[in-house]
């Protein structure tokens, strides 16, 4: 069903039901954090309930308007902004940002969509409870946008996805009804799972507007460290050497390659580097473990083992918490550093742990055909996760790479399918993938979500053009 333009009716009908407040300034909403495209402009509103959420939807629904919602605006696939068709009505959640309840005993909180999740992590703090969550855009990503994408970030290897830490939702369905789910059951065998449906939908099949999201006991010390390591296979190796001696008390194990030092001394030189030397692989390790353990001995420990097996060279332990936050801050500033360079292609990838070495040297080995490029690959390697980009070489500028943009990320993503991986670990499918989801996917897959979604959302209203083609383009 073709979609309609925002009229002047429309917009009567919603200031009919809805506050002067909750209208926005639609230019405000129409750009992305790598400036790929920017989005039409059409209307902006910022309802502060789930009622008026409700509402929206059901007059959008009603009116034929494609909703596109909208959290923080730091999503990487251009699922924020649409570029094709009739100017969408934007829906931002900014306004719903309560903490609406938590529940130490139960290790709940429930937050609104719109909250912030830095806020929600003190939340959890001021209950002494730990919401592990973690990403490079805390201060300003909202947990609504983190749900319905799933995000990742640095814990996943202990904690899981954004969806592991969530119980319960509630949300705006495609007609405008209200799913009341915020249940903080840890079993409920009551059917389909509509939560994890939504999860990760991306706002194509309904809005979250609220959620019931799981706390954990806050580690009593926590620990970070810096391991120098010869190769990708003696980092992999270092894992399990690590999980042997330390168990489930790994929150994070990132690996660095030396071009991501090399960018942050171009681009970012008052972030402190531990090395005079920038490494050519290293991890950044973190634990939490329990006051009965230490995390210096730990990985004094692991040093001494890893040095023996010849899994480390070098490395350093932080000594305090600024010492932990420096560490920390040298990897969460490498994709602000990415971003000043300017990369011809970013690629958000998982893989089966084992095959990481041979993929980074083969892919290595083929982009090196195409030409003279810098990779600055790094990421959350012990669940896998990768961000491997490709950047002009030393002198040159990625627009002198612009017809081989295309062919780099064919090129990376071929193989991640030869190995069985995934094209998109942890940023969503959005408008940018949509292609590589259809090239990639199962066809049996694709073929049952594109089912569900026409059967939750027939009108094709809900982020139409975001992971699924928009029927008709």
């Amino acid at each position: 069903m073709p979609l309609n333009a925002i009229t002047p009716a429309f917009e009567n009908s919603l200031r009919a039901c809805l506050p002067e407040a909750s209208f926005r300034d639609p230019n405000a909403y129409v750009e992305e954090p790598r400036g790929r495209i920017k989005g039409e402009v059409g209307l902006a509103i910022a309802p502060q309930t789930t009622e008026q959420v409700a509402t929206t939807i059901r007059l959008a629904g009603e009116a034929g308007i494609a909703v596109v919602p909208y959290g923080g605006g730091t999503g990487l696939v251009l699922g924020q902004v649409r570029a094709q068709g009739h100017a969408p009505l934007i829906l931002s959640l900014e306004r719903m940002n309560a903490i609406r309840a938590t529940y130490p005993s139960e290790n709940v909180l429930i937050a609104e969509a719109g909250a912030i999740l830095a806020d929600v992590q003190s939340a959890a703090l001021a209950a002494d409870r730990l919401f592990p969550l973690s990403l490079a855009s805390e201060g300003s990503c909202r947990i609504g946008g983190n749900l319905a994408t799933n995000a990742g970030g640095l814990n996943v290897l202990r904690y899981g996805n954004a969806r592991d830490l969530c119980l319960g939702i509630e949300a705006v369905l495609p007609d405008g009804t209200i799913w009341n789910g915020l249940k903080r059951l840890r079993k409920d065998n009551t059917g389909y799972d509509l939560r994890n449906l939504l999860i990760g939908s991306e706002g194509t099949l309904g809005v979250i507007t609220a959620a019931a999201l799981r706390l954990f006991a806050r580690p009593a010390q926590n620990g970070t460290a810096l391991f120098v390591v010869p190769d990708p296979q003696a980092a992999l190796d270092l894992l399990s050497l690590a999980q042997g001696q330390i168990g489930e008390g790994i929150s994070a194990f990132e690996i660095l390659s030396q071009e991501g030092y090399n960018f942050l001394s171009q681009t970012c030189p008052d972030t402190r580097q531990p090395f005079d030397n920038a490494p050519q692989w290293s991890v950044l390790i973190g634990l939490g473990l329990s006051a009965q353990q230490s995390t210096e001995a730990a990985f004094e420990a692991l040093f001494e083992a890893a040095l023996d097996a010849g899994l480390a060279t070098d490395g350093t332990i932080a000594q305090s918490e600024a010492q932990a936050q420096n560490l920390w801050k040298l990897r969460e500033t490498i994709p602000e550093a990415n971003k000043r360079i300017g990369a011809i292609a970013s690629h958000d990838i998982a893989l089966p742990l084992s095959t990481i070495p041979e993929f980074i040297a083969r892919a290595g080995e083929r982009l090196a055909v195409l030409g003279d490029m810098r990779i600055n690959c790094f990421g959350h390697l012990g669940d896998g996760n990768l961000h491997y980009n490709v950047f002009p070489a030393m002198g040159k500028k990625r627009e002198d790479y612009a017809d081989l943009r295309v062919p780099i990320s064919r090129l990376v993503h071929d193989l991640t399918d030869e190995y069985d991986g995934s094209v998109s670990a942890e940023h969503g499918i959005g408008r940018l993938k949509v292609d590589d989801l259809a090239r990639y996917g199962d066809p049996s897959k694709l073929a049952a979500m594109r089912a569900i979604k026409t059967a939750l959302d027939p009108k094709g209203i809900m982020n139409p053009g975001a992971i699924l083609p928009e029927i008709g383009q």
